[in-house]
């Protein structure tokens, strides 16, 4: 397929493969409408465009998650009020976003990130949202493959996105995907991902972006699609041998396996009890030569964000520089993970202080 592009000199943002992939991923996650785009931050902006979020307006989300999450709803000129995120799941805490939308009447949507390949708990904050008459966004980057209540991820929000970025269990190089089955909104997010140009004439009805997916990455992407249930099995297999090898530990906490989720075991990772840890952590995978790395932190707590209104608990702030990724590829072979495992073994710390 990858190919076909080049010999049809289909490489650039037009092309049979985008309208493809699109349709493929609307099959695989039964949504109405799938929009390409370049990349996930770009997704995500585009859906609160069409979730009608434009300057000053408030959107929640999680104090702990990728800052993709937080710049997008910036790029849109809205102010991210952080929420924190719950113990059992790692995502967004439905009674905190309660109290948030009972204090901030500013918010006019909810972003609710899928986490390490797992949903978040989503009927709850769907409830809240019905209530409030906001949107809710589902943020599922890294979740394709997973599922809710057996439903897919990318299915559970007002609009959901998938990000394609090198990382991910589908990678397109770089790319991403808006998904809705409000075809108004799919519609407007087309529309402005292409410059906001209605015809073949130069005359634009808003300001627009440049934000579509190339041919010859949608066509990566397609072929990757082909593999996800074999990718998502030898992750989990993956997720199932490291749950094993830290069973009885109390220094090295899995992440949760929320019951309400089948997990895509996107990226696994573990709990230490301390930033200090987690750093030791690190530095003696380092020795062995294995990559390891501390994982995302509280984004409240940060520069860009520091004026930002915030709903917390300290959840968020006991994550922060104490959660360590570990090699996940669905590449991963047994013997490499055995390394890893032995690699982890040799290194104790200093025991949880919570679970």
């Amino acid at each position: 397929m990858l190919a076909q592009c080049i010999k049809e000199n289909w490489v650039s943002s037009a092309g049979p493969q985008v309208e493809e992939f699109e349709r493929a991923v609307a099959l695989l996650t039964g949504r109405e409408n799938a929009v390409a785009v370049v990349n996930g931050t770009a997704a995500i902006q585009l859906s609160l465009i069409a979730a009608g979020v434009g300057p000053g307006d408030h959107v929640i989300v999680p104090d702990w998650t990728f800052a993709a999450s937080a710049n997008a709803v910036a790029h849109a000129g809205a102010v991210s009020h952080f929420v924190d995120v719950s113990e059992d799941d790692w995502a967004l805490d439905a009674e905190l976003t309660q109290k948030a939308l009972e204090s901030d009447q500013g918010i006019k949507a909810v972003i609710a990130v899928d986490p390490l390949g797992h949903a978040a708990h989503m009927d709850p904050l769907r409830s809240l949202c019905e209530h409030y008459s906001i949107p809710l966004i589902e943020d599922a980057a890294g979740a394709i493959g997973g599922s809710y209540h057996g439903r897919p991820c990318g299915s559970l929000g007002d609009l959901s996105m998938f990000s394609f970025n090198g990382n991910k269990t589908v990678t397109t190089g770089g790319g991403g995907m808006v998904l809705t089955d409000d075809d108004d909104m799919a519609g407007l997010i087309r529309h402005v991902a292409t410059q906001a140009r209605p015809g073949i004439d130069y005359i634009h009805d808003r300001i627009g972006y440049n934000y579509r997916m190339t041919n010859i990455a949608a066509a990566i992407g397609l072929a990757q699609l082909e593999r996800l249930d074999e990718m998502v099995e030898f992750k989990c297999a993956i997720a199932s041998r490291y749950d094993e090898a830290f069973s009885g530990r109390n220094d090295i906490c899995p992440m949760p396996r929320p019951t309400h989720s089948d997990s895509a075991c996107w990226l696994y990772s573990v709990r230490l009890p301390s930033e200090a840890d987690a750093k030791s952590l690190v530095n003696a995978m380092e020795d062995g030569g294995v990559e390891a790395r501390i994982f995302w932190r509280s984004l409240s707590s940060q520069t860009p964000w520091c004026d930002a209104p915030r709903t917390l608990n300290g959840m968020s702030a006991s994550l922060s520089g104490t959660v360590v990724s570990l090699p996940s590829s669905s590449s991963l072979g047994k013997d490499e993970q055995a390394r890893v495992i032995e690699g982890l073994n040799k290194w104790s710390g200093s025991g949880l202080r919570t679970q």
